[in-house]
């Protein structure tokens, strides 16, 4: 799928996605709280909590932890009341930013995200600046040790997905329509192959290409300082790093 964003592949190679597990941990349980407030602590009656759920799984989350949230959730134990924003802005280079949090308190998050972006070349938006540049999908990141890529594609593409692609050098990306999401991912797991994340994200619809080291570093910084917020749970943005650039800002 063409112009999604390539933030997720900059992650893996800066060796951001296995780091600070206990920021980890603090959204996944925010993420399993909210879905069984909204719609019940039974996974199998409640996708998105299922799906809270595996992602929980996937950094290694003990099942005491993934319990003790949905029963905060669902009222059986007493916890912080969250509530869901989202926020759009720039970046530097003009790049699109789109930011969904989960936070007991709005005015402190709004404050923070604004001087964040601020102080690293970018500026907060008004709601709607950006969201149209991002289409919603299903997006599943799968080892590509653990399949065979014609069998997945032909797997995926039969539960609903839309497209799989397999130019990562380490992972398959299967995108779906978030009407068909869940049922690709019980496709998967029904064919036992494992999954390395699963999340319904906002696929860019274009993406601006970062030339200069200086903008790169610069953008690098604000991104990785908005998803290291306590109250950010995802950050989407429409850009591209050139391999060589990308080297050398990572040295």
């Amino acid at each position: 799928m063409s112009g999604h964003s390539k933030w997720a592949t900059i992650k893996r190679k800066k060796g951001k996605l296995d780091a600070e597990r206990g920021k980890l941990f603090t959204k996944a349980i925010k993420e399993i709280t909210i879905a069984a407030r909204d719609g019940g602590g039974d996974p199998d009656g409640n996708p998105r909590l299922r799906t809270a759920i595996l992602a929980a799984k996937a950094v290694n989350m003990p099942a005491d932890n993934i319990k003790r949230a949905i029963m905060k959730g669902t009222g059986e134990l007493p916890g912080t009341t969250y509530e869901e924003h989202s926020y759009e802005g720039y970046g530097p280079a003009g790049v699109a930013i789109y930011i969904q949090v989960l936070t007991d308190n709005k005015n402190r998050t709004t404050s923070e995200l604004r001087h964040m972006l601020t102080k690293n070349g970018g500026n907060m938006g008004e709601a709607g600046c950006v969201a149209w540049m991002f289409e919603q999908k299903g997006l599943i990141t799968i080892d590509k040790a653990k399949v065979e890529e014609d069998r997945l594609i032909e797997l995926v593409l039969d539960a609903g997905a839309d497209d799989v692609n397999s130019e990562e050098p380490d992972a398959y990306e299967v995108y779906t329509p978030p009407s068909s999401f869940y049922a690709v991912q019980r496709a998967l797991e029904a064919a036992a192959i494992p999954f390395l994340t699963a999340e319904l994200s906002r696929i860019p619809q274009n993406t601006v290409e970062v030339a200069g080291e200086r903008e790169a570093e610069q953008l690098l910084r604000l991104m990785e300082a908005v998803e290291d917020h306590d109250d950010v749970q995802k950050v989407w943005a429409n850009f591209d790093i050139a391999a060589e650039i990308l080297e050398k800002i990572s040295k």
